[in-house]
């Protein structure tokens, strides 16, 4: 590292605008953090990609006071409807028979395209003063004791005091950064995808095919025309993958569906997708994050990759924001790869295991891609027991259950019998915590801002909240 004076532009500058991306944004954003989001692409894409939140994410969405209008433009249940031989055999409800309670308020997750979901977080983001800039794109960064210095292909150069990559697999800030990116592509086992137009097929199921040579599935939005199609390629002589088209996506259909009056048109978007395992060794380097696919990719089975990437998000935002508000000592941001990179080598683990579930029920039966949605795949069950931040208690770093309702802010919520006592604590700690009188509770309860136990004590153990909050603005005891 070198050193300069140069001032920044930006406290957190944020490369790529998915789901990652802006989620990061306006978490710091709501929080009083000047951030910049910077974006190649010219235009905002209006693709289906990602096309699901699962039920941690729809928590945090709440959080970010999203979660209405995202439920408003989703489908929380849906009928997956299997056939074989173009006939129905089955019809499946992910989480058909969960209900909602006090501490899993969500009880399915949410079906909605990733171009909605992105321009419901733009638009949040946009309330809080700041918007992202098309036609960005990184090509080079030079970091500092002091900040980071951003190159962009049009000759401007941004300076912040952090940068955050959330450019996807393919990204700059990865490759900048010269970190390895261990793992393995797929090259013959791979799918078509694409956003088709399919009317005169029923948008009340997940319509899903299969047969002994391939198969094919539509997936429905609301408020659409559009359908997300996912089928086995069509292949030359050589066994090459053939571009999809049109075309080749009404001969896939004619073939596995067998529904002749059904015609796909208006193809918005088409994408050939191998399975790619793959995931940095770090996630940080000096002044530089990585966040979301920049940092990890794997199979689609059980739909985690853009979820993880919003929860990667939310767990590194309000970390940056107590740091660059002066509430807590550097040595936190440390604690952000000691969380999310095990979570994310659990995740490859998760999804390659349900993706053999998945290969093996469609092998059997033609009906088995059910199996890609578990318990595990909600990542309610998702904790860090293992972080310096799990301060005591035996569910310290686990998720707290409830949810915020858009709240918003970096504060940790003490709950507790003792009022006195909880206000005492608010008073001497500001900002950083708010209280919440429960006077049946048993425990003093801290939970940080991302819903997870940080510390279990009895009514007695003030003094050890005290301490530990304290330890978060001096430095290393504190984490």
């Amino acid at each position: 590292m070198t050193r300069t004076t140069a001032p920044s532009d930006t406290s957190v500058l944020i490369v790529g605008a998915g789901p990652t991306g802006l989620t990061l944004a306006i978490v710091l954003a709501r929080a009083g953090v000047a951030v910049r989001v910077v974006e190649k692409a010219s235009a905002f894409h209006r693709e289906s990609r990602g096309k699901g939140l699962n039920q941690r994410s729809r928590e945090i969405f709440e959080d970010l006071g999203v979660g209405e209008e995202a439920a408003a433009s989703g489908i929380d249940r849906i009928t997956l409807r299997k056939y074989r031989g173009g006939v129905p055999v089955s019809d499946y409800v992910s989480f058909g028979d969960n209900a909602p309670t006090a501490d899993t308020p969500y009880a399915s997750g949410l079906l909605i395209p990733q171009w909605r979901t992105e321009e419901i977080l733009r638009g949040r983001l946009a309330r809080l003063g700041v918007e992202v800039e098309l036609g960005s794109e990184l090509t080079g960064l030079l970091q500092d004791e002091d900040g980071v210095t951003a190159d962009l292909a049009d000759g401007r150069r941004i300076r912040a005091d952090r940068l955050v990559g959330c450019d996807g697999g393919r990204g700059s800030v990865r490759k900048l950064l010269g970190l390895s990116f261990e793992g393995a592509t797929e090259a013959e086992e791979c799918m078509v995808i694409g956003d088709v137009r399919a009317d005169g097929l029923d948008p009340a199921y997940w319509h899903q095919w299969f047969d002994e040579d391939g198969g094919i599935m539509l997936c429905p939005f609301r408020g659409s025309d559009h359908w997300q199609l996912q089928a086995a390629p069509e292949r030359d002589a050589d066994g090459a993958v053939l571009p999809p088209s049109e075309e080749s996506f009404q001969r896939t259909f004619d073939r596995h569906a067998r529904v002749p009056h059904v015609r796909l048109t208006d193809v918005r978007w088409t994408s050939v997708y191998r399975i790619s395992v793959r995931m940095a060794d770090r996630f940080r380097v000096g002044r530089v994050f990585l966040a979301g696919d920049a940092a990890h990719v794997h199979s689609i089975a059980g739909g985690l990759g853009m979820n993880t990437g919003v929860q990667d998000a939310f767990n590194l935002g309000w970390k940056l924001a107590l740091v660059h508000r002066g509430e807590a000592a550097e040595q936190l941001l440390d604690t952000y790869e000691e969380e999310r990179l095990p979570v994310a080598a659990w995740t490859l683990r998760l999804t390659d295991e349900r993706l053999g579930a998945v290969r093996e029920g469609v092998r059997r039966a033609g009906v088995g891609t059910e199996a890609a949605v578990t318990e595990d795949t909600t990542t309610l069950r998702v904790g860090y027991p293992w972080s310096s931040l799990a301060w005591g208690g035996p569910d310290a770093g686990e998720r707290a259950g409830g949810v915020r309702r858009g709240e918003g802010g970096p504060w940790f919520t003490l709950r507790g019998p003792d009022g006195p006592v909880l206000r005492e604590l608010a008073g001497k700690f500001g900002a950083l915590v708010r209280v919440q009188e429960e006077p049946a509770a048993p425990d003093l309860l801290l939970v940080r801002p991302d819903h997870h136990v940080a510390l279990r004590v009895p009514p007695s153990g003030a003094g050890e909240v005290a301490e530990r909050l304290g330890g978060l603005r001096s430095g290393p005891s504190g984490v």
